[in-house]
């Protein structure tokens, strides 16, 4: 357009080398708080992150996308998977056989080659290799997404650092983490809970990614569950994630700490408080942390007391992938309105 030659400098290339499978209360948000930790919000300017190896092929596509998701709070350029069978199944469940069809016959060009595999050190500017099989649940900030502490640490920093104890409110949803499986995963911790005597100690939302994901969780009944614990349906927006939020139980200058499944975690970001911490998590922790009421609770290990007095353990989540009835379809997608399906 100017009449001038473009320039465009090549970027670096980021391998995170994925190995083992997730487990108990880890999940695909973790992979990428850790990598955060690891590289900081500086590490992936200029960069394109590639994920290989063994592990990726246990990661649903929901999942890889959450992770490509937060590539953003590393700075990378982008984010990469090679093409499987969970991308294929997460296609055809969206409607888009056709696709999915199309990139079957081209699998070997949408994967790094065998020797890129087995010599990364040689192809790759840098190497980071996370075992999935040894990753524990992460939870970041507060103020920045790559302050990162596995949950066996946090209970120290939480004191240490004399961050406010209480959650004040537990927030889940959004592009990052409102797939079928958070939220299924999240309604069986929900559900649990309900049969163990617990209810939710902080303020918990829930903010569907898109109508279809609202109407499918309806219909399978995770939306109940939620809400029997105490949540409540927000839009299905950006909402507090950007900051389209408006709080009653805190005023500008009140220090405070709020919980997320969100992607960023900037000052005042969410509520436009600069007291407010704001913490990190996958959907699974932050829904634990609301049932405890305060981030110095361990869910791997501590102990709740119930309504009666009892103490109780949570058990781990689970979940399926994908609506075992397909997914509802949103109206506004046959009027040629933009609609996604996490």
């Amino acid at each position: 357009m100017a009449g001038m030659p473009w320039e465009l400098k090549f970027p670096r290339l980021i391998g995170v080398k994925l190995t083992g499978t997730m487990s108990g209360w880890t999940s695909p948000k973790d992979v990428i708080l850790t990598l955060a930790g690891i590289l900081t919000v500086k590490g992936g300017p200029g960069a394109v992150v590639e994920y290989f190896g063994d592990g990726c092929a246990s990661i649903s596509a929901t999942g890889k996308a959450t992770i490509c998701n937060m590539g953003a709070e590393i700075g990378a350029t982008t984010s990469v998977f090679a093409y499987d069978d969970k991308t294929a199944a997460y296609l055809r469940a969206t409607e888009r056989a056709d696709v999915a069809d199309l990139a079957d016959g081209l699998r070997d060009h949408l994967r790094p080659d065998e020797e890129v595999v087995s010599e990364p050190e040689s192809y790759y500017d840098q190497v980071i290799h996370i075992d999935l099989s040894e990753l524990e649940p992460h939870i970041n900030g507060p103020f920045s997404p790559d302050r990162a502490y596995p949950v066996s640490e946090f209970a120290k920093a939480v004191k240490e650092n004399d961050w406010p104890e209480e959650v004040r409110v537990a927030l889940i949803g959004s592009c990052t983490n409102s797939s079928y499986e958070d939220l299924d995963r999240v309604a069986s911790i929900a559900r649990m809970a309900k049969q163990k005597g617990l209810k939710a100690k902080s303020e918990f939302t829930i903010t569907p990614g898109s109508e279809q994901i609202r109407a499918t969780i309806e219909r399978d009944g995770q939306l109940r569950d939620m809400e029997a614990i105490g949540g409540k349906v927000l839009a299905n927006a950006c909402g507090p994630c950007i900051g389209q939020w408006k709080r009653h139980d805190v005023q500008k200058g009140d220090k405070n700490s709020i919980v997320t499944s969100f992607n960023r975690n900037f000052t005042g970001r969410n509520d436009g408080n600069p007291d407010t911490h704001a913490f990190v998590a996958s959907p699974e922790t932050v829904v634990a942390l609301a049932l405890a009421g305060r981030l110095t609770f361990d869910f791997t290990k501590d102990v709740l007391t119930n309504e009666k007095g009892e103490q109780v353990v949570l058990d781990p989540p689970q979940g399926e992938e994908l609506p075992a009835r397909g997914f509802v379809p949103d109206p506004a997608r046959s009027r040629g309105t933009r609609s996604t399906s996490r």
